[in-house]
């Protein structure tokens, strides 16, 4: 969950170290700290805060051409100057940046200790910088010192270690946590995610799991923890420098909301069929035959790609009629969950680097099943992992809080819903009105942003409440969980989601003037139950927000939100929409940290 860079070359290392963990500061916010080797030794510079307060601590003469820089999200000890990485040896010639959790720390800590090693921090990280330094005998290769430490690890890492003994390279480490290098001309890049390396290469390594790199500035070579030399091809970057960018918009969370219609019409394109109204998906590997022979569909995400991966149950169920559940994957490995021959697995993850989906995924492989992935970071590990499965092709995300990602996920379910269903026994007729449902989406995500300043004064409105209530029936569910998840996340404003149905049945004691409900009332066949339910909760003085197609009665809201109207497959995905504009001004008028939320980060690459 924290941001990794390092450079080695002919250049100053600082000012790139820099500016990548201002753009990776999205995966950790709390501390940052950078090391460069120069030629007294090693020169450290941390601080509790954000990029910004180090960029003003760093002193002026910090020079070197081989570095390693950190931004962290805490997972051991609290935020500080002291816990900020990088972390050190008591002699500090060995600097340690370090992703995930090395879950024997306190044990190897103890050995240390007994050893006469003082600790400086309350990190797992500091126990690795130690044992590196124990293994670095006279003449002894860092590579060497680094495998050897790492035999008496167990847990999860993303490293990059740093020798002032040794300044012609940077020796990194992959085991659950990604590394990616970039390489240059006469220079090389190391970072956990593309987006500090864009800028300046597109040619990237994505290091697997278990396996180690030197680096140097002409070039590196990859190895596992026995030694054994391994041959990685490097890839090219697709994604756009300016994709990382505000584009003049106040948060990267509002730019990406009205990046959808383009993000939509990217996952879609070259995969509607409409001559034989079906979607073209050929990432799968699997054919008609080999489809027809899948009895259930099993969906595993964490937080919002658990509810879309809901979303797109329920679409597989009514256009195919497989039955199809989703699952928190957090949850997943640790039931001993039965794998099934005849069951397809879908495993989904923005940065397909989400440690709880990847581990559900190994846990599957072990097993014998069958797993598709639905990812947006081409080249990930859950990408890789996976028999197959389907690219978003969204564009980087960098708010914290998933909105474009979410949408296009979605769509990539109706894809697949789509695809199966023609497979099965979805009718032609049926076939080209959700195809046409499709191809209509972008220009109706359109015309509800021209809403925008109409939910911004909502919004100010409703976020002063201590608390909100996100009701829906069936497709709607789903919608109401991830509108609840948006608010919570950004706003920290407390959001419940129930079934509309369920009300009655315990929630409806919540209902006062003080919990606001928002209701997602979509035109279908069970309009008359929900303006049912918005009765029931007007009699209970419940002030209502309702989503819908058509604006109910006067005397059952008190506000309410128009969207179009498509195919009812699909209309959950329009009903989102608002959902996300409405949690991001309540979040601005709260004054929060839109893209930045308080205890989160956007890739969880931790357990």
């Amino acid at each position: 969950m924290c941001g990794i860079v390092a450079y080695i070359g002919p250049k100053d290392a600082t000012a790139f170290l820099l500016e990548g963990l201002q753009r990776l500061e999205y995966r950790g916010y709390d501390s940052a700290g950078v090391a460069v080797a120069a030629k007294n030794g090693l020169k450290v510079c941390k601080v509790k805060g954000r990029v910004a307060d180090l960029a003003a601590a760093v002193p002026a003469r910090f020079k070197g051409t081989t570095g390693i820089g950190h931004t962290r999200w805490a997972t051991h000890g609290v935020p500080s100057d002291a816990n900020a990485h990088p972390h050190t040896d008591v002699s500090e010639r060995i600097a340690v940046v370090h992703n995930g959790i090395i879950e024997n720390a306190d044990q190897l800590r103890a050995l240390l200790a007994a050893d006469g090693v003082v600790f400086t921090s309350e990190t797992d990280t500091e126990v690795l910088a130690h044992l590196v330094a124990a293994h670095s005998g006279e003449g002894v290769e860092l590579e060497d010192a680094v495998r050897a430490a790492l035999g008496q690890i167990v847990g999860t890492y993303g490293i990059a270690v740093l020798d002032a003994r040794q300044p012609d390279r940077i020796v990194v480490a992959r085991n659950g946590s990604p590394i990616v290098l970039g390489l240059g001309e006469k220079e090389m890049f190391v970072a956990s995610d593309v987006a500090a390396l864009v800028r300046y290469t597109r040619q990237v390594v994505h290091l697997e799991d278990g396996e180690l790199a030197t680096v140097r500035a002409d070039g590196f070579r990859t190895f596992t923890e026995d030694a054994r030399t391994v041959t990685r091809q490097p890839s090219t970057v697709d994604w756009e420098v300016a994709s990382y960018d505000t584009a003049g918009y106040q948060h990267y969370l509002l730019k990406e909301i009205h990046e959808q219609p383009a993000a939509v019409e990217r996952t879609l394109s070259g995969r509607l069929d409409e001559r034989f109204a079906t979607a073209h998906l050929g990432g799968l590997n699997l054919d008609a035959r080999e489809l027809r022979e899948i009895r259930r569909v099993k969906i595993l995400g964490c937080g919002s790609a658990y509810y879309a991966g809901e979303m797109g149950a329920q679409l597989i169920e009514e256009l195919a009629r497989i039955p199809a559940h989703s699952e928190p994957a957090s949850e997943f490995r640790y039931r001993n969950p039965v794998i099934e021959a005849d069951t397809l697995y879908v495993a989904v993850s923005q940065s397909g680097e989400t440690y709880d989906t990847l581990a559900a995924v190994q846990e599957i492989k072990r097993k014998g099943g069958r797993v598709l992935g639905v990812v947006n970071t081409v080249g990930s590990a859950i990408a890789r992992e996976c028999d197959g499965g389907i690219y978003l092709h969204a564009g980087p995300e960098i708010s914290v809080a998933s909105t474009k990602a979410f949408t296009s996920t979605v769509i990539a379910f109706a894809l697949l819903a789509l695809h199966f269903g023609r497979i099965h026994d979805l009718s032609p007729a049926d076939g080209r009105r959700i195809v046409a449902g499709l191809k209509a989406l972008p220009d109706h995500i359109r015309e509800i942003l021209k809403q925008e300043e109409q939910i911004a004064e909502l919004a100010a409105a409703y976020a002063d409440n201590a608390g909100m209530m996100f009701i829906g029936r069936t497709r709607g569910y789903p919608v109401a969980r991830e509108g609840a998840q948006k608010l919570k996340e950004i706003s920290y404003v407390h959001a419940e989601a129930y079934p509309a149905s369920e009300l009655k049945h315990g929630p409806l004691a919540l209902i006062s003037p003080e919990l606001p409900t928002v209701a997602l009332v979509p035109d279908d066949e069970l309009l008359d139950k929900n303006l049912t339910t918005l009765g029931e909760i007007k009699a209970r003085s419940g002030r209502i927000l309702a989503i819908a197609h058509r604006t109910p009665e006067a005397k059952l809201i008190d506000h309410c939100l128009v969207v179009p109207k498509s195919e009812p497959e699909l209309d959950p995905l329009l009903l989102n929409i608002p959902l996300q504009l409405l949690a991001y001004y309540a979040a601005l008028a709260l004054g929060r940290d839109v893209d930045k939320p308080r205890n989160l980060a956007k890739s969880v690459t931790v357990e």
